[in-house]
């Protein structure tokens, strides 16, 4: 088949859209299908583009449902797109968050080929789908199948767009993150705990949350517990004022750290934890920590409920609770077989979500598509 995948994310942007796409456009190659990624440009630390990746437009980031998005921007975006779809002549289009104004919904409109639909977000009541609900409604219609990555993902998009959606995660590389992974040794320390946080510092990760339940996590271990924050935003520089001054020695803000190096992080941590405060469709820092073999604490959210089966592979707090999340970390700081035991759990509970699993299934829905169409398409 030759496939087009259209995401407004991709790198040099990290996040679970980037990675869902780049992994599954590696594992439908592998198979012999041809694969282009259709994405922006990013001013900053572009990868190069090439055959399989083709950039139009601009990226911008904005704040949005508390978070940071990517928006592409450019005056002949919807010209360049049209003339790149009828020069690749895909048989099926493939588009991450088509409700994402510009590239995606301009991929929606224009695509004459088969269409497939991933939705990403979840959300409490949208003003801006409510308000171009009727308009959006009859790009949707034009999805010959829609797939969300979770189920909370499926229940925001059908509040609005009714229709059937395949509910299809998204994937870990478990070869890459794995439990054998060497951490680094500098942080590696017999009389200390290790309480990692990866993720962009958005206000909705819960980051503030994490930082005011670090003084009684230091008290209840007895200064055991160490908290290495990996990422990055503007507002790192608020977060590091706000953390109280006992604690300071305890907390360290590494910042953005090179992708080749993520993995290592995770092996340096002995508990992954992610506070985040809601709005989370998937959990794809937890699927790579208990892929990993590090246990987990998460708050309390349907989408993190995908990943992780409380007290089984990984434990829950209720979001923003500070009490609740502290005596969670300081427990499991406490207790190393317990750790042990929920970390090789899971790792097990992560190959569920191997992207060779997860490939399988899209590419099913694929063929699914093309065969209701009647489509003749390009030998694999």
């Amino acid at each position: 088949m030759k496939i087009g995948i259209v995401s407004q994310s991709y790198y040099p942007r990290y996040g679970g859209v980037t990675e869902h796409v780049h992994h599954t456009a590696v594992e439908l190659r592998r198979r012999g299908h041809q694969v282009t990624i259709i994405t922006s440009h990013f001013r900053r630390g572009e990868a190069p583009s090439g055959p399989e990746v083709e950039r139009i437009g601009y990226n911008l980031l904005i704040p949005f449902n508390g978070a940071f998005v990517d928006l592409a921007v450019g005056i002949r975006l919807r010209s360049q797109l049209r003339g790149l779809l009828k020069r690749h002549a895909f048989d099926i289009l493939h588009t991450h968050a088509p409700l994402v104004p510009t590239l995606p919904l301009i991929a929606v409109e224009t695509a004459e080929c088969p269409q497939v639909g991933t939705f990403h977000t979840t959300s409490g009541p949208s003003r801006m789908v409510e308000l171009f609900r009727g308009t959006l409604a009859a790009r949707m219609k034009r999805l010959d199948a829609r797939i969300a990555v979770s189920e909370t993902a499926r229940d925001f998009a059908a509040q609005y767009f009714p229709g059937e959606y395949l509910v299809i995660p998204n994937g870990v590389d478990t070869e890459r993150f794995h439990p054998s992974i060497e951490p680094f040794p500098e942080w590696r320390d017999p009389d200390r705990v290790n309480v990692l946080f990866v993720g962009r510092l958005d206000p909705r990760k819960g980051v503030q949350v994490l930082l005011d339940a670090l003084p009684a996590v230091i008290t209840r271990t007895r200064g055991r517990a160490r908290l290495l924050i990996v990422g990055d935003s503007y507002l790192r520089g608020r977060f590091e004022a706000s953390v109280a001054p006992a604690v300071r020695a305890h907390v360290h803000f590494l910042g953005h750290v090179p992708s080749h190096d993520l993995p290592r992080w995770y092996a340096t941590g002995d508990i992954f934890v992610s506070p985040a405060l809601g709005h989370e469709s998937f959990g794809i820092v937890l699927a790579e920590a208990m892929a990993s073999g590090r246990a987990v604490v998460a708050s309390d959210i349907p989408g993190y409920r995908s990943v992780v089966q409380p007290g089984v592979n990984g434990v829950v707090s209720p979001p923003g609770d500070v009490p609740a999340l502290a005596g969670a970390i300081a427990a499991l700081v406490e207790d190393p077989e317990r750790r042990a035991a929920m970390a090789q759990r899971g790792r097990v509970r992560a190959l569920e979500f191997a992207w060779p699993h997860i490939t399988d299934r899209i590419e099913a829905v694929y063929r699914d598509v093309l065969a209701r169409r009647g489509a003749v398409y390009s030998a694999e």
